[in-house]
């Protein structure tokens, strides 16, 4: 309708991403969604049992709070003075607070006056003017559990990583051995988005316990938004060496029970030889394989473009550029139904 005739026309509703991992990929993916008009969502796994994060989940019995807190961060209309005091992390020479951020232990204190995890990151998004929606995957800490193709199994994320050895299959249980279950929210953010994000993250690490959680899974198989997987510009040492861009997906869709994934962003950038500080950067082997055609196979569609960031003697994905894509993507789905 016009201004002339007294009212304006409904601006239309903001199209919906889900995002879901973990790790710096996930926090640093949404720093550049967040450019765009879009009502965004964060999922995110709790099994991280290393650093500050595991020290508060042993102690406190909670869903390790490091993957939430940068998550929060990175959406937060905060001063930036009041983000630098939330990210600052106390020195090694600190006592018992040595590690620990000050974002990670406003959780954990919410947490416990609240009694419930969810509540506390609600409030704390309401506190820092987060633009988004933020849930663990699950409200309680689980544990990964990893066979690893030598027979060998090992529970804990931290020890998994450490291995260096390459993996069979993983699963996630709750404290009490049980699988766990999401809650409504999370589930009902699938169910309801037009695009939802795998990735960028480690494989086994960041994105396989949140899709092994079984009613996650359930939603993504049903939900009728386009899944798109991020596929990592480097191998992971031990895990996913050789690994090309059709073994990851092949990996996801193993998990999920049948070929879910509907696009697949990869990178054709190469990465310069002896740019990577290999002793900085010593869980990486080198890059990922390229091969679209096998990527078509699995029902998926490749969209390839160099995402590339060299930066800090490594290489990570170019927030932006995979922001513009994600964008695009979501605007074709609303659009082309």
């Amino acid at each position: 309708m016009s201004e002339e005739q007294g009212y304006f026309e409904t601006p239309p509703a903001p199209g919906k991403i889900v995002v879901i991992g973990g790790g710096t990929g996930q926090s640093v993916l949404l720093c550049g969604l967040r450019r765009y008009p879009l009502d965004l969502t964060a999922i995110i796994t709790v099994a991280d049992d290393g650093g500050s994060s595991g020290t508060l989940r042993d102690y406190l019995r909670m869903v390790p709070p490091g993957d939430i807190r940068n998550v929060l961060a990175v959406l937060s209309n905060a001063s930036q003075d009041f983000l630098d005091l939330f990210q600052y992390r106390f020195s090694n020479d600190a006592g018992f607070l040595a590690h620990h951020t000050i974002g990670n232990l406003m959780i954990a204190a919410l947490a416990e006056k609240n009694g419930d995890i969810s509540e506390a990151i609600q409030k704390l998004s309401t506190m820092m003017g987060v633009q988004g929606h933020v849930y663990p995957v699950v409200n309680e800490p689980l544990n990964l559990i990893a066979r690893f193709k030598d027979g060998t199994v090992l529970r804990g994320e931290a020890e998994i990583t450490a291995a260096h050895k390459a993996i069979d299959s993983i699963w996630v249980e709750n404290t009490a051995g049980n699988s766990p279950l999401a809650d409504s929210d999370v589930i009902n953010a699938i169910l309801g988005a037009d695009v939802v994000v795998l990735g960028p993250g480690s494989l086994y690490t960041s994105i396989l316990p949140n899709i092994s959680v079984p009613n996650v899974a359930a939603a993504l198989r049903v939900t009728q938004a386009k899944i798109v997987y991020i596929s990592n510009i480097m191998t992971q040492k031990g895990e996913t060496d050789d690994f090309s861009d059709s073994d990851h997906v092949k990996v996801i869709n193993r998990q999920l029970g049948e070929q879910a994934i509907d696009a697949v962003i990869m990178n054709t950038g190469k990465v310069p030889e002896d740019y990577i500080d290999w002793q900085r950067w010593n869980e990486i082997s080198h890059q990922v394989k390229s091969d679209p055609d096998e990527v078509r196979k699995l029902g998926a569609v490749p969209i390839m473009g160099d995402l590339m960031d060299l930066r800090d003697d490594g290489v990570f994905h170019d927030a932006n550029k995979l922001a513009d894509l994600l964008y695009q993507i979501e605007e074709d789905a609303r659009n082309n139904g």
